[in-house]
């Protein structure tokens, strides 16, 4: 079948065409766009309901909530940043996770290196409460996120009075021979950071004379920091002599 030249077209129905097609485009451009919304993190079910719904199988729902957790800033058409969850239902989702799995540490993996990683001091202080509280349940398993509680808050937060507390209370609480010397330590270095050199040269001195120290290499490190705050606590006595004269 021949194809008839455009010339052939009425120039009114070229004219019509045109129009119908610059008014599509007019109208595809006025069309309100669908917006993706975030969609706020739901307050974590209770224990109860979720250990009905694990059917005999805590251990697979805990993995369960930890993905669903720890997917929930991306979205459909949008990615959340993590500063702007709500935090204390975050902690709820993180609980349910360790009540039904209390030997898991994939929550307080996330807590200390997720959520503490944000640009908020309000809500790095939270979470890292929230490690400390969950460390105080199991010292002897759960050790290493105190310690990280301690260096995120000397480090990140400025805040040494955590640093110490967090510290202080690891070495009162993680008696177990498993946990290494350097994390019970801790607390000693951040007085010495605080310039509480005293406190810090008798409790290195006390702990060196106790005998704990086994190892020849740690017990040589420890000696030689002591050795450097006598001089340190010496020279600020002098100093200190001086300026009375």
């Amino acid at each position: 079948m021949r194809e008839r030249p455009i010339g052939a077209v009425p120039l009114p129905l070229i004219w019509t065409l045109a129009a119908a097609f610059c008014a599509q485009l007019a109208f595809k451009g006025m069309e309100i766009q669908p917006v993706a919304r975030a969609a706020d993190l739901p307050p974590a079910p209770s224990t109860v309901t979720l250990r009905l719904l694990a059917l005999g199988e805590p251990i697979g729902t805990a993995q369960l909530l930890s993905l669903y957790l720890q997917a929930f800033d991306t979205q459909p058409g949008i990615s959340i940043p993590f500063k702007d969850l709500d935090y204390s239902r975050v902690e709820d989702w993180l609980d349910r996770v360790l009540e039904l799995d209390p030997q898991g540490q994939y929550p307080l993996l996330m807590a200390s290196q997720v959520y503490s990683q944000v640009p908020d001091t309000v809500r790095q202080r939270m979470i890292l409460e929230w490690s400390f509280r969950r460390f105080l349940d199991d010292p002897g398993r759960r050790w290493r996120w105190a310690a990280h509680a301690a260096i995120m808050a000397k480090h990140k937060l400025n805040d040494l009075p955590r640093a110490l507390r967090y510290a202080q209370e690891l070495s009162r609480h993680a008696t177990d021979p498993s946990v290494p010397a350097w994390a019970r330590q801790m607390h000693i270095f951040l007085l010495e950071d605080m310039g509480e050199v005293e406190t810090a040269k008798i409790l290195l001195g006390g702990l060196l004379a106790s005998g704990s120290i086994k190892d020849e290499h740690e017990a040589r490190f420890l000696t030689e920091r002591f050795n450097a705050l006598e001089k340190t606590a010496e020279k600020s006595s002098k100093t200190s002599e001086s300026q009375l004269r």
